[in-house]
């Protein structure tokens, strides 16, 4: 039986970081990462961008080189699934049988894109975008593909739409919602992508019900509830995940959906931590509302802070969270979280393509949607860190920069 003084499950963004993190730290104990996919770990946030628009090949999104893992004898283990945790034992077992035992397991498998539950909803040519592999099916016959339907108007779906459309197809995007991005941000912004979108041939439609996906071998429509079919030849599915926590839970772990952790992002279980998209936390930047955040920055951030909790004592997870998003040629940069805001300001020309959107809530910071506003979105950290309040004129007032309105009420700041 395999014994791993630390075993990590899932090589994404977390499980890479959490190893590097602990190497970095001089932890000279055993690693073992275990990946269900084929690949060796790599960025996600590509796929639905640069990765899918054939900009960057496969080599360019690794988190590190293949040779890295055995250089820092960190055991990589691809192909290979655990379904089952036995706590008591310190064991878990992978779906071909394999066991393995563990000092400390590091749970950060993310989660599995949720299909549509409607008829149709797994033909071939309905596709999601989670994996290398999901993308690199979709280039399978895209040159015969003329119409795509994207089903979901958040941030992956939009993505999609932006490469596809530059790439000559035309696409119609179906949200549910009476808005895009209606789930992470504002409805100026949601107006602004949306308005974006059809200025360049994306049909936008809200408030839209798929009613099942038509066709014999392969999708050839999308039916709407009032009966209308969509033509097309591909579609995406962009609606969300579904967290990978089963074995966790069943093996008696706190949570539902996600599993639940708690400062040190720990589980219920002893000795298990978890980790990124499939941790539920109370998040000291959302009032402490318990929440799952799908961000890199989430998942490496929370993988430091297990790193150092092992390494060198117990560690408290505290970042404010940030997302990125490339769509044409916008790029959105999101620092905090909007939940339960109260009031927005809006900086600089949304006509000019270049502005920020201030979320307030009892009259203090607490998120800012940036587009093409680098300088915003760096400066802006410290007000929603110090949760500063600034009244609306004076976030208005583009010719202050943030870092001048943060300065007058913490004049220590650099």
């Amino acid at each position: 039986m395999p014994q791993y003084d630390v075993l990590i499950v899932g090589g994404g963004h977390g499980g890479a970081q959490a190893a590097i993190s602990l190497r970095q730290a001089k932890f000279e104990g055993s690693i073992g990462i275990i990946n269900a996919e084929p690949e060796y770990p790599y960025e996600r946030p590509p796929l639905s961008k640069d990765y899918f628009a054939g900009e960057k090949a496969f080599e360019r999104i690794m988190i590190r080189p293949a040779a890295f893992w055995a250089e820092r004898n960190i055991d990589m283990m691809l192909g290979k699934r655990i379904d089952t945790v036995d706590p008591a034992a310190y064991s878990a077992t992978a779906s071909d049988g394999d066991v393995f035992s563990y000092g400390k397991m590091i749970w950060a498998t993310g989660g599995s894109p949720r299909w549509l539950p409607c008829e149709g909803g797994t033909l071939p040519g309905v596709h999601v975008v989670r994996t290398r592999s999901d993308v690199d099916a979709m280039f399978v016959g895209l040159d015969g593909v003329a119409e795509v339907a994207i089903i979901g108007g958040g941030y992956i779906g939009l993505e999609a739409a932006a490469v596809l459309c530059k790439m000559g197809k035309k696409v119609t995007v179906l949200e549910a919602m009476d808005r895009v991005l209606a789930r992470v941000a504002g409805e100026p912004l949601s107006r602004f992508f949306e308005a974006e979108h059809r200025a360049h041939g994306v049909d936008v439609r809200l408030g839209i019900e798929v009613s099942c996906i038509e066709g014999q071998d392969r999708a050839t429509g999308v039916r709407l509830a009032h009966g209308e079919v969509i033509p097309t030849q591909m579609v995406i599915v962009g609606i969300g995940i579904i967290p990978a926590v089963g074995p966790l839970l069943t093996a008696g772990a706190a949570g539902g959906a996600g599993v639940d952790v708690d400062e040190y992002c720990r589980t219920s279980l002893p000795d298990i931590f978890a980790i990124g998209d499939c941790a539920a936390h109370a998040n000291d930047f959302a009032g402490g509302m318990i929440m799952r955040v799908e961000s890199v920055q989430n998942a490496n951030d929370m993988a430091n802070a297990v790193a150092k909790s092992i390494v060198g004592g117990l560690t408290s997870y505290h970042a404010v969270p940030w997302f990125w998003s490339n769509q044409y040629d916008l790029r959105l940069q999101t620092v905090g979280l909007s939940v339960g805001y109260d009031a927005t300001v809006l900086r600089g020309n949304p006509e000019a393509r270049s502005f920020t959107v201030v979320y307030l809530k009892q009259g203090k910071v607490i998120a800012l949607d940036c587009v093409n506003m680098t300088k915003d979105y760096v400066q802006g950290k410290a007000l929603v860190v110090d949760g500063i309040p600034l009244t609306p004129e004076e976030l208005a007032d583009t010719n202050f920069t943030l870092k001048e309105l943060a300065a007058t009420f913490n004049p220590s700041l650099p």
